[in-house]
């Protein structure tokens, strides 16, 4: 279970666990806004109900330039774990650009495969094998992309992600 943590003015800032919200909670620095439906925790005196989303109580400021790292896992993600050569559903990635030909480890040269067509590309250039992209790769955007952990979102979250995108 995790949760959504909110800055005091209410722009998402990352996903942390229900634990650390907790315990946020508890010492006063957050207040919970939305629970997560019918789950509970247990201390030996105290039932607690598990935080969805929570607002902390001081501003943190976030550096305004906030660079989305590259990971398999994002690249995955933004590509919607379909392969960008064939269509089916991806499990890898792939250096466009074959990095034993000075390609890069960014968002521009890589791209989620399917195992199939990364096999057969290799280590060629897509004009060597006379294939192409149905888009142009590049470093994603939006509010999603700017919460760190928020790979998986839950429904509860929806409208505080939605105002960021707003």
């Amino acid at each position: 279970m995790h949760t959504l943590v909110l800055n005091a003015g209410y722009e998402p800032l990352a996903v942390v666990s229900f634990k650390r919200a907790l315990m946020l909670v508890l010492n006063d620095k957050a207040v919970i806004l939305a629970g997560a439906s019918n789950k509970t925790v247990h201390s030996a005196s105290k039932v607690f109900d598990l935080p969805s989303v929570i607002l902390l109580s001081r501003y943190v400021r976030v550096p305004s330039n906030r660079n989305i790292p590259v990971s398999r896992r994002g690249v995955l993600r933004r590509d919607g774990h379909q392969c960008a050569y064939c269509g089916r559903p991806a499990n890898t990635i792939d250096h466009v650009q074959p990095k034993s030909r000075g390609g890069r480890d960014s968002w521009e040269n890589l791209v989620a495969c399917c195992l199939k067509c990364n096999n057969k590309k290799s280590d060629k250039t897509l004009s060597e094998i006379g294939w192409s992209l149905g888009f142009t790769p590049r470093m994603p955007s939006g509010g999603g992309w700017t919460v760190r952990g928020a790979e998986r979102v839950e429904p509860e979250w929806n409208a505080y992600l939605e105002m960021l995108a707003a």
